[in-house]
């Protein structure tokens, strides 16, 4: 599959997860703020019936009270509102009307019953309109009588100071019913003020948690301003209430979630494996180009040595013999880097530690090592300066380790200047630091992440002017974990490569 493909690709899913993601995120905005309006619609009319439960019970007890009083209170009561009228008229300048006359005037009642309206039928009689007349006048009268009473108590209500117009236990009670009766069921605390502000009263479990949002409502509201109060509620567990929605959607939002990252660790093995396809085949190429080389001059020696037409001299033998033992071992030596990191990958790599001597190691791998450097018109310099080189690896592999990196410096280096390698080794603390460090053409930051990668290599596809199969450094990194130590590569283009191997030495 193409890159560009798999781009695309990549594109539209994730633009379709996101936009899945944004439309649940707004649903699910939406949802909480039509829960919190709802649940501010119900507050509001649960308080405000509240509210009004409390003046119909003043109402009720101050008309209970007036209720209880003795027959002769009843009647000093009527005959001082009689009274208080008379006397009002007089002052007036008006004449004298009857108690029915001065109600219909001052309170003008509203229109009779149609069961008491006069019809004007000429068979009635005499008797039968007095009559009507009677309960006529009766029912004006009392009804007078009845909306002077109300009258009265209202105003000594409102006479009466704030704090002993209100039952605290009643107000708790009436509120916490009718919360529940619009499906409130929630934990709250509530407070009294004054019209001042001053607090005259304050629920037992009083919390100031969850205050910052509180709803209020106006007590005795029909009373004048400065007989009103203020009842404020508030609920801690009002966020919790309200986002409680969102647990409903939870589940899918979590799924999308997990199908998006799902998808994205899917395109980043794809991405994966293509880098990986690319680097086999980058590995096939090389590996095929570095056996052809030393399989054609065997071929060739061999033919030479063969060929009877040819004569041969003793210096002749050896020269064809050489190459053909020179060819066969670099065939054995890139075999055998192969077979190592096969059988690592199986954890059935062979791994035998013992005591060695880092520095005398080192050494002999420079001089073996010397030869070619001064071939390739460069210099080699050894600065083994550790006083305790003493580890505990695999003498092999370690060597491997040394020759694999010096090898990198002399493949990487600058026609333009001569080649300057430089291995030295120095005592840390408990550990032993070997560096080696060339001024070759260097490697880009971008590749200097990957270098250690199996396969990889900076000059890929069918490229050969540096030789190899991408495995060289592969194997370092790997061997350097297995002696228990580390390895960090430091490289600018133009300037060189360093690469910095920590091992721990024997206690």
């Amino acid at each position: 599959m193409k890159r560009s493909i798999i781009i695309v690709i990549s594109l539209i899913i994730g633009v379709s997860f996101f936009g899945l993601l944004f439309l649940q995120s707004r649903i699910v905005e939406a949802m909480v703020k039509m829960r919190k309006e709802e649940f501010d619609e119900n507050v509001f009319r649960a308080l405000d019936q509240t509210s009004r439960d409390m003046e119909r019970n003043e109402t009720f007890r101050y008309l209970e009270m007036v209720a209880s009083k003795s027959g002769y209170e009843v009647e000093n009561l009527s005959r001082q509102m009689h009274h208080q009228r008379i006397q009002a008229s007089l002052e007036l300048g008006d004449s004298i009307n009857t108690p029915f006359k001065i109600q219909t005037q001052t309170n003008r009642p509203s229109q009779m019953p149609k069961a008491l309206t006069l019809k004007p039928v000429s068979s009635l009689d005499a008797a039968s309109q007095r009559f009507q007349e009677f309960v006529k006048n009766a029912y004006l009268y009392q009804k007078g009588v009845l909306d002077e009473v109300i009258y009265t108590i209202l105003y000594n209500a409102s006479e009466k100071d704030f704090r002993d117009r209100v039952d605290f236990r009643l107000l708790e009670s009436n509120m916490r019913s009718e919360l529940e009766a619009v499906g409130i069921n929630l934990t709250y605390h509530f407070s009294v003020y004054d019209t001042n502000g001053e607090e005259v009263f304050r629920c037992a479990d009083y919390s100031e948690k969850g205050a910052d949002y509180s709803y209020t409502q106006t007590l005795f509201r029909n009373d004048p301003s400065q007989k009103m109060g203020v009842l404020r509620v508030h609920f801690p567990e009002m966020d919790r209430y309200i986002t409680g929605v969102v647990r409903t959607i939870i589940p899918s939002l979590v799924f999308t979630i997990v199908l998006f990252l799902t998808f994205c660790f899917t395109v980043w093995l794809i991405v994966r494996q293509k880098r990986d396809t690319e680097m086999k085949n980058d590995f096939i190429n090389n590996m095929t180009h570095e056996f052809k080389t030393p399989i054609s001059s065997i071929s060739l020696a061999a033919q030479m040595l063969g060929d009877k037409s040819i004569k041969k001299s003793d210096a002749m033998i050896d020269n064809l013999s050489g190459v053909i033992v020179n060819e066969t071992k670099r065939l054995r030596f890139q075999v055998e880097k192969v077979l190592q990191m096969s059988l690592y990958e199986r954890n059935n790599i062979r791994f035998n530690e013992k005591e060695i001597d880092a520095n005398s190691v080192i050494d002999d791998v420079v001089k073996t090592f010397q030869l070619k450097v001064k071939q390739n018109g460069g210099t080699l310099t050894a600065q083994l300066d550790a006083e305790d080189a003493a580890i505990y690896v695999d003498e092999m592999h370690f060597t491997n380790v040394i020759f694999n990196l010096m090898d990198n410096a002399v493949k990487y280096r600058r026609e333009d200047v001569p080649l300057e390698l430089t291995v030295s080794t120095k005592t840390q603390g408990k550990s032993l630091v070997i560096v080696v460090e060339d001024n070759g053409i260097g490697i880009k930051h971008d590749n200097l992440k990957r270098i250690f990668d199996r396969f990889y290599r900076v000059h890929t596809g069918n490229q050969h002017d540096v030789k190899g199969f991408g495995l060289g450094l592969a194997y370092v990194k790997t061997m350097v974990d297995l002696m228990h130590g580390s390895i960090k590569a430091e490289s600018e283009i133009g300037k060189g490569t360093k690469f910095v191997i920590t091992l721990p030495l024997i206690d």
